[in-house]
């Protein structure tokens, strides 16, 4: 750990000493939350040339309308919900399809062809169904899964209770399993 990320170590801190005119403080949030929005945006649909300019836009978009996080919630999860809206908005605009990837060993690790046809096949069903679930249901699964959130924080994130995330979370889960089995 830096001396600075020792002296800010968490993101309250740097969100104070970057208001305060340190631009080390912004540097440290941008490299401590780029790669878990860019897993997460990549997961949520954004092609991999849109990946990168999508996280820039969310940290300026951050950065300028930082006055309006008030610190009662995760700036992880304002964060995650900026761009969320942002890759919304983009298929608003495009009306495309959502590709979601899924390695083959997170679903099934195996050695024989056979196993590895089926392994292929249910990592393609579970790709169609997770572009299949409602929008909710999609991104607190994404959420969860691929970011390994915690059901406040999700909450944050997408603008509703962490009861209602778990819902969703189990729901998608529900569905998706129905269609592996």
């Amino acid at each position: 750990m830096t001396a600075f990320a020792a002296e800010f170590p968490n993101d309250p801190d740097l969100v104070a000493a970057w208001r305060r005119g340190d631009e080390q403080a912004a540097t440290h949030l941008v490299k401590r939350h780029a790669p878990a929005l860019g897993r997460y945006v990549a997961a949520g649909g954004a092609s991999s040339a849109d990946v990168e300019d999508l996280v820039q836009e969310t940290f300026i978009r951050a950065f300028r309308g930082l006055d309006s996080w008030r610190g009662d919630g995760p700036f992880r999860g304002w964060l995650f919900r900026i761009a969320g809206n942002l890759v919304k908005d983009g298929f608003r605009h495009r009306r495309g399809r959502i590709d979601v990837a899924i390695e083959d060993h997170d679903v099934i690790d195996v050695a024989d062809p056979a196993g590895e046809l089926a392994a292929d096949e249910t990592a393609e069903r579970i790709r169609v169904g997770i572009s299949g679930l409602p929008r909710l249901q999609r991104e607190v699964f994404l959420l969860r899964v691929e970011q390994g959130l915690e059901y406040p924080e999700i909450a944050a994130a997408l603008g509703t209770t962490p009861g209602a995330a778990r819902v969703h979370y189990h729901h998608a889960v529900r569905r998706l399993k129905e269609l592996v089995e």
